[in-house]
């Protein structure tokens, strides 16, 4: 990797401040409908803030690559509300609820408005993304909701079973990190760099390498923090991957390495779906008697130091400066 300095915290800020007050206010004149209902629900959630680490990605990659159109601001609010979209029927499904330390959506409107809504919004940035009249962009949106789709009804399938390593990657991917790869795919789309190869835009491979490697990073660490992290800080119960019948890397790796008596605690929990019979505390021992949760961070961590080493070759900007940070806000956040 060249020897380009990794950005501050506030020099990332700095250097984005402006474009992400920008997709905050297209997110909001997207999210307008006629309908009011669909309107307040969109509003509600806009406003339950979120990292909106997906369209800073897609601004870093945009912007890397010499990118100053307002494609860059329609879809970073494009992904941030199809992002949106997957956390209202997320918590649909997984009955959730909270989110982000608030009432969720379904629980203040109910499932058949929020089911509608979700969908609504599905089709709103769709339809604000056909305003760039580009090809790729649209590929890489429907190949994105579909392995979406595809992930949440693998896991509903996988729910209260056990799963290997290579299947929970594959989840992961679906699920997160592929949109993590997209975001950072539509920044090179949007900046329109010669030459193509077959349509693919330049820089194209190693951009969205580094949104994978990302993404996995990320998912990684909150599946860790739903484990070990406290409700004020979570924002939402602990342990809720457990008690929904979900084994993550932590979870998966103590399974391989327990004595008999500490895998069937483990089995029993994702079977009850509860700790009815089995405490938190007891599969938390567990987990550290194993190093499971050091296991996984360790994981997280080496996807992030991979996404890093995935940029080597992008030219040295403020933008690639501040993509060499991310990767480490991902593995030390709290949250």
């Amino acid at each position: 990797m060249s020897t380009i300095s990794i950005a501050t915290a506030a020099e990332v800020i700095e250097l984005l401040r402006d474009d992400l007050a920008a997709i905050e206010t297209e997110f909001a004149s997207q999210a307008e409908s006629p309908v009011q209902v669909v309107t307040d629900i969109a509003t509600y959630l806009i406003a339950g803030g979120g990292k909106r680490i997906r369209p800073l990605l897609l601004l870093l990659s945009s912007k890397a690559l010499g990118c100053t159109s307002h494609s860059r601001i329609r879809l970073g609010a494009v992904v941030e509300m199809l992002h949106t979209a997957t956390l209202v029927h997320d918590d649909i499904i997984d009955e959730a609820d909270t989110r982000r330390g608030r009432p969720s959506s379904n629980t203040a409107w109910g499932n058949a408005k929020c089911v509608l809504a979700g969908d609504w919004l599905y089709m709103q940035s769709f339809r604000w993304a056909l305003e760039e009249r580009n090809f790729r962009v649209l590929d890489l949106l429907i190949s994105l909701t579909q392995q979406m789709v595809e992930g949440e009804l693998l896991q509903i399938q996988k729910l209260g079973h056990l799963i290997n390593e290579e299947e929970y990657f594959d989840l992961i991917y679906r699920k997160t990190a592929c949109l993590f790869k997209v975001s950072m795919q539509l920044g090179a789309a949007v900046a329109n760099l010669s030459p193509q190869t077959n349509g693919i835009p330049a820089f194209d491979e190693p951009l969205g390498e580094y949104g994978r490697n990302l993404g996995l990073a990320f998912q990684i660490v909150d599946d860790v923090l739903d484990l070990t992290a406290s409700e004020d800080v979570l924002g939402k119960p602990v342990a809720s991957d457990l008690r929904e019948g979900k084994a993550t890397l932590a979870v998966i790796h103590a399974l391989e390495r327990g004595t008999g008596a500490e895998r069937e605690a483990i089995r029993t929990v994702l079977a009850d779906r509860s700790f009815e019979h089995v405490s938190h505390a007891s599969i938390l021992d567990v987990l550290h008697r194993h190093g499971s949760i050091e296991y996984a961070m360790d994981t997280a961590c080496a996807y992030a130091e991979a996404a890093r080493l995935s940029i080597a070759d992008i030219p040295n900007s403020e933008a690639k400066r501040a993509l060499l940070w991310v990767p480490g806000f991902v593995t030390s956040r709290d949250r």
